[in-house]
Order: structure tokens, then sequence, then C-alpha cells
């Protein structure tokens, strides 16, 4: 039999401990909704800590495992080709696993967690991220302009030991910006899931009438699409869309629970890559050790650059983020990275902060309980603007180039490095080649050699994965600060929420106490409900509990 189309109904009961209970039941024409208590058993929990900490601890050994064994192989006899490649197969199908997951994961995330905000929510979350990011960007610039300044790694004598590097395309900052903003308003939907564009500049000699004159050319400039990914674009179009959808309330109510449930099985699907994880990461970081040529000279060589770019990054990430967090949330910024712990070994192996932005999702969410509204917008903006490390390490190696070449610069063109490197890390994950480009945006823009690039190449895989992995904990640390911001404003939306669905439950019941056909149910022995939620108030307490498996209720 059809049951009518009521919206809520009140059952008391008592369970068997002689508690009484109310339960709300929501109805439609086809199906009553309960809400039940679902507190997870203790042996269930414990056990889901276990296998937590299993997976960080297989992931730990397999950093170390892969450092070893790639150390070892290297004394072994030159391996051919053929055989690197299978050693790095598994962590290559590893980075293909998790870069699949991306596109399902920003859109979902960014939907889901927009919808469930107004527009005046999202825009102060948006401020008081973007604000964070610009902040700590250029905190981290600085910071290397003055470590490379005092340590001074750069000696002209490195030009000789080094040699001459290939010559680079001049790259113009103005075609890079433009390029940044049509790459944030993508023309093609689809075609921004695999491609992005990019001004492609063209030298057309021109004739001339002197034949001992010189050369003289012409510039020509064309847009071409480049293969990539155009995460900036697919941002900027589904923050609007879930801005939207948000306005719309319920008749966006279906398109709300599919990008839900899209979220739901993607993060499952992480859940499952995470066992594989320690095997992958091994498996690459062994692969890229055995693969450089010289690694003790280019140690030697470069030794200096690599520390002061990798202590860079240890005073950033472990101390001016963790004391701004500490600052502005007066919590432990320790303890909340210990709940990072797994994103940050995940950064290190694969040194891809989008990579790893499904990992970053299941700490945050999980292991700090942070709002998901918060999460899901943060963290895919910020794995695509926020790039402290990247903006540190271009200081570092614009300035060292400098050195190397015996090349003074004044103050102007330090403040002009600072800030080049700053904006050009903000769009660096939106240009196709983003380092090489960027690195080509702050030497052109103070004048320095273009072709000394090639010469940082040898090292660049090591501290790729440095600052990756500063990158993900300034993410980080930057949703748990706008959690932190926004936290009373988000329980005050919720508390209005609360209040408009108690004004439409009460009119529902009223609508039912009122209707001739209330009496429908009392020729059912029993009501089937499949998704329902419990409040049980004692001592003046209430406790929520979330979905359960389907359970029959007993009707009087």
């Amino acid at each position: 039999n059809k049951m009518p189309l009521l919206h809520s109904l009140f059952l008391d009961f008592d369970d068997a401990n002689k508690m009484q209970k109310q339960v709300e039941v929501r109805m439609d024409e086809n199906h009553l909704e309960p809400i039940v208590d679902t507190s997870d058993s203790f042996c269930s929990s414990f056990c889901d800590k276990i296998m937590k900490n299993m997976v960080l601890t297989l992931t730990i050994l397999g950093v170390f495992l892969g450092s070893i064994a790639g150390m070892l192989l290297r004394h072994i006899s030159p391996l051919p080709a053929d055989v690197i490649m299978i050693i790095a197969f598994p962590g290559e199908i590893l980075m293909r696993m998790l870069k699949m997951l991306i596109l399902p994961l920003v859109v979902s995330s960014l939907v889901t967690g927009l919808a469930g905000l107004d527009a005046k929510s999202s825009g102060r979350l948006g401020t008081r991220a973007m604000v964070y990011y610009m902040s700590t960007t250029v905190i981290a610039a600085v910071l290397g302009v003055i470590l490379v300044l005092l340590i001074h790694p750069g000696n002209p004598k490195l030009r000789a030991n080094l040699g001459q590097g290939k010559k680079n395309d001049d790259v113009s900052s103005v075609d890079a910006f433009f390029d940044l903003i049509r790459n944030l308003f993508p023309e093609n939907l689809v075609q921004a899931c695999f491609q992005q564009i990019q001004t492609v500049t063209t030298k057309i000699p021109v004739p001339t009438n002197r034949t001992k004159a010189p050369p003289q050319f012409t510039v020509k400039r064309s847009l071409q699409f480049k293969s990539g990914m155009n995460v900036l674009g697919l941002i900027g179009f589904f923050v609007a869309f879930g801005v939207i959808m948000g306005k719309m309330g319920e008749k966006a109510k279906l398109m709300l629970e599919f990008f839900n449930v899209l979220n739901e099985i993607v993060m499952r699907l992480v859940g499952a890559i995470m066992w594989y994880s320690p095997v992958g990461i091994a498996c690459l970081i062994c692969g890229k050790i055995i693969s450089i040529a010289d690694l003790e000279m280019v140690a030697r060589q470069l030794g200096m650059y690599m520390v002061t770019v990798i202590v860079g990054l240890i005073i950033h990430g472990g101390i001016f983020l963790p004391l701004i967090y500490f600052v502005i949330v007066k919590e432990n910024p320790f303890t909340f990275f210990m709940g990072i712990f797994q994103a940050w070994v995940t950064a290190l192996g694969t040194a891809s902060s989008a990579g790893t932005l499904p990992v970053t999702f299941r700490c945050l969410e999980e292991n700090l309980g942070i709002d998901k509204r918060v999460t899901r917008f943060v963290l895919p903006v910020g794995a695509t603007i926020n790039m402290d490390g990247t903006a540190l390490y271009e200081a570092v190696a614009a300035i060292f180039i400098a050195q190397m070449n015996g090349i003074e610069l004044d103050w102007g063109q330090i403040v002009t490095v600072s800030m080049t490197a700053t904006l050009a890390s903000v769009g660096a994950a939106s240009i196709p080649s983003a380092g090489l480009v960027t690195m080509l945006l702050i030497l052109t823009a103070v004048g320095l050699p273009t072709q000394d690039i090639s010469l940082l190449v040898a090292v660049d895989w090591l501290l790729d994965r440095f600052r990756t992995s500063v990158n993900v904990v300034g993410d980080s640390y930057g949703a748990g600060i706008v959690y932190h911001l926004s936290k009373d404003e988000l329980d005050l939306y919720d508390a209005q929420q609360a209040r408009m669905d108690e004004f439409e439950m009460a009119k529902t019941q009223s609508f039912f106490e009122n209707n001739t056909n209330q009496n429908v149910y009392s020729h059912h022995n029993s009501i089937l409900i499949d998704d329902c939620k419990v409040t049980m108030g004692k001592n003046g307490n209430t406790a929520e509990f979330s979905l359960v498996e389907e359970e029959p209720w007993k009707c009087a």
C-alpha cells in the first residue's frame, strides 16, 4: 500500500533500558526516513584507529626503505634503463591513481562545500583564506631572499664546474599574466579537464636591404593548447556553481545529493589507494635516486644551494606556520601537525600537492574534525594558489643564479624578486611546465641569464619533494585557521537552518493532526524506516546520532 505524502511524524517509545526516546520521522510518498542511534562500538573505533596508524607506519617505512634501496642499488654496476623503469613502475601507477581522483574530488568538494553555505558566509570564508594564502606566501619569499643573502651559496667558481646551461626561450610576464586570466575562464569546460591555453611566441625574420646588416626579427604571438588539467578554470567554474546551488535551496537538493554521494565514493577510493601507497612511494623514491647520473658530484657542487633551500623550508614549515597557527587558534600546532602527518609523508613521496589532496582531506576531516564546508573550499583552492615552498625555492634560485654569475643585485631588484616569486607561485598550477616558466619570469624580471636554470635541474627532484610537503602543510594550517575564525558563523548558520527546519516540522505536524487520513498507519503492524535520525534527551543533554542500517520500527 502506498503511503500518503506526509513530511514528519513523532514516535515516542521506550528502549530496553526504559529510557524515553523521541524519534523524528520525515516521510515522503514512498518511504519514511528515520534518524537513529549509530554510535560506533568501542571495538569498531579501536580497529579504525589501528588501521589508520598502520597505513601511516607503512608509508613512513616505505619512504625509508625506498631511500635505502636506492642508495644501495647505486653502488651496483650501472643498471639498465629498463630495470630502472621496472623499479619505478609501481610508483608511476600510484601517481596515476591519485591524479585520476583529482578532478572528481575537486569538483564534488567545491560544490558540496559552498552549497552548504549562504553567499555571505562563502565570501567571508574565501576572504580569510586568500588573506592567509597571500600573507604566508610573501613571508616565504622574503625568508628565502634573506637566507640566500646571508648564506651566499652562489660562487662564481661554480660556473666553471657546472658548465654552460641550455638556452631557454624568453617568456613575457605580460603573456603569462594574460594566460592566467584566460585559463581562469575556459571556453570549453570539458577541454579544461585535460588542456590549458598558453601563448607561444615565434620569431619571424624581417628581410633587409643591407647585406651586412644584423638579422632582424618580429615576434608573432599565437594561442596553443597544452596538455595538463586546467585546475584554475575548473575551480573558478565550480565555485560559482556551488554558490548558485546554495542559493537555490530545495530546488537543488537532488543535485546536492549527487555531489555528496560522488564525494563519498571518491573518499572511499582514496582509502583503498592508501593501502597501496607505501609500495608506490618506496618505488618512486628508489627509482628517482637510482636515475641520478652522479649524485655525489651534484651534492658537492650544489650542496650549499640545497642546504639554503631546505633550511628555509624547515624554518617556514616548522616554525613560522605553526607560530601563526598558535597565535590565531591558541592551540598546540604540533598536535595539529601529527593529525596531518600522513598527508605530509605522502607529499614527500609523491612531490604533488594536487595528488596528495585526497589524503589531506581525510586527515583534516577524520583526524582533526575540521568542518567539511571549510576543507572542501580551502583545500582545492590552496592546492592551486598557495605555494609557500615554491615561492621560497624560486626566490633562492633566482638570487643563487645571480651570485653564481657575479651579478650584484640592488635592493630594488631584490624586492622585485620577492614580489615576482610570490605572484608567479600563485599561478604556477595553471601554467604548463610551471617550474620552468615561473623561474623564467623571475629571471627575466630582473635581467638575469635564463640559460642557467637547467643547471639546477639535477637537484630539483629532491627539493621539489621538500617544497611540496611545505605547500601541503601550509594548506592544512590554513584550513585549521579559517575554520577557527569561521566556527561561530558556521554554528550560527546551522542554528538558523535548524530553526527553519523546526518551523517547517511544526507546520507539517499541524497538517498531520488535522488530516483526515491520519489513521492510515493504524492498519500497519510495522513501518520500515530506512533513513533516519534519532535525538535522545537525558538529564537535559542532547546527543545526535547519524545514519544506520535499515530497521523496522514497531508501532502500536
